[in-house]
């Protein structure tokens, strides 16, 4: 799959009744929500897709390990929303503060399904395209690498993995999606999947 065409399965139009309220679960791109809003709660990542010209990747963070929550497990760059602030503005600005990406490289195209976590946080996704960078400057106080994989990787559905566990007495499904010597998992795979679907 080819830039053009992953561009195309996403619509980004203005809409400030988006803003109000967690986002629904749902299939397909949210548009952009104009009006920011605060909640303790509330976070945001940026999906990085990485444009080869005949490749597209996934950028992914490896966590520091000495963090207290989630250390050394994959993820995408992103945090809590700060007062004041929307989602794909939090998304854009962790990105830059973790790993070095300028927001002016990302060209945002949309955002998938809000997804929520056993820790009670509800993450907003927002999928951005960009061309290769020369070189990450990571925040080492929360990141201790950044990686790529190929989105081909990812396209099959062999290659996505899900089970039903039982916490708290709420039945959730837990994906994962091997690749390599790394093992994506939770909200991460989680949302790869729901962007594997947006482009099936």
């Amino acid at each position: 799959m080819l830039a053009e065409h992953f561009s195309s399965r996403f619509i980004l139009t203005p809409n400030p009744a988006t803003a109000a309220g967690p986002l629904p679960a749902v299939k397909g791109p949210v548009p952009l929500a104009n009006n920011a809003r605060s909640t303790s709660s509330h976070a945001a990542v940026l999906v990085p897709v990485v444009d080869y010209g005949n490749q597209l990747k996934v950028l992914f963070t490896q966590r520091a390990l000495h963090l207290r929550h989630h250390p050394g497990q994959i993820s995408f760059p992103g945090g809590r929303m700060e007062p004041g602030e929307s989602s794909y503005q939090a998304a854009l600005r962790e990105a830059e503060e973790e790993i070095g990406l300028a927001q002016s490289e990302v060209n945002l195209l949309g955002r998938l399904p809000a997804q929520d976590t056993t820790t009670g946080f509800i993450i907003e996704p927002w999928v951005g395209l960009l061309k290769p960078q020369r070189a990450f400057q990571l925040q080492v106080s929360e990141v201790a690498a950044v990686f790529e994989v190929p989105l081909s990787h990812f396209l099959p559905e062999q290659n996505r993995h899900q089970l039903s566990l039982t916490l708290r007495g709420k039945t959730r499904d837990l994906h994962f999606m091997p690749y390599q010597d790394k093992f994506i998992w939770g909200a991460t795979a989680a949302i790869m999947h729901q962007l594997c679907l947006q482009l099936a």
